[in-house]
């Protein structure tokens, strides 16, 4: 064994070694797609409540840190963030359907950043396998983003599941076309430099 296939082995990581489990992955990601298209509202409120709940607790602690740290300079400063985030997360919790407007421009934020990436990492790829299909998410995510913004604040109720499943899904639908090309490829790859016996 040369030196050359003992350091692909142990860097880095390759499609032919690591391709079921992106297929997982992106499966499971569709799936979790798929049941917030199914309940759209469900999974707005459940993002809107999430978030009041991470607020909640962010606030706490940055309120146990400006307790703790009376003499800093930076306490007042801690105690100011914590009762925001404690106001704002119970605002969230406490009426998550108003927070399903916010969270809407979070949403078409969110749109905007993941096509932005996807359509950057699909320019980078150059000639690997799916790139085709990286490029359609991150164009898919532009769309949508789109679409949500022209409907706004209308349709703050229900888009927030429906457009982050389809995103959800689409994402995943990808990442598993990505595995079984990065699978083909590797397979005629290594079909191709295995030597023929005599």
């Amino acid at each position: 064994m040369n030196s050359v296939t003992a350091t692909d082995e142990s860097y880095g990581y390759s499609l032919e070694r690591g391709w079921r489990t992106l297929a997982i992955a992106g499966g499971v990601v569709g799936l979790l797609g798929i049941l917030a298209i199914a309940f759209p509202m469900v999974t707005g409120l459940s993002v809107t409540v999430g978030l009041g709940v991470l607020l909640l607790v962010g606030g706490i602690v940055h309120g146990a840190h400006a307790f703790t740290a009376r003499g800093w300079s930076g306490s007042l400063w801690q105690a100011a963030l914590a009762a925001i985030s404690i106001v704002a997360g119970v605002a969230l919790v406490v009426n998550p359907v108003v927070g399903l407007v916010s969270l809407t421009a979070l949403a078409i934020a969110y749109l905007l950043v993941d096509a932005a990436a996807e359509l950057w990492m699909s320019m980078r790829m150059d000639d690997q396998p799916g790139r085709a299909s990286v490029a359609v998410s991150g164009l898919l995510s532009l769309v949508l983003a789109g679409l949500l913004w022209t409907g706004f604040p209308a349709n703050a109720g229900w888009a927030i599941g429906v457009l982050v499943g389809v995103g959800l899904f689409v994402t995943g639908l990808s990442m598993v076309i990505v595995a079984f090309t990065g699978r083909s490829a590797a397979e005629t790859t290594s079909a191709a430099t295995e030597p023929r016996s005599a």
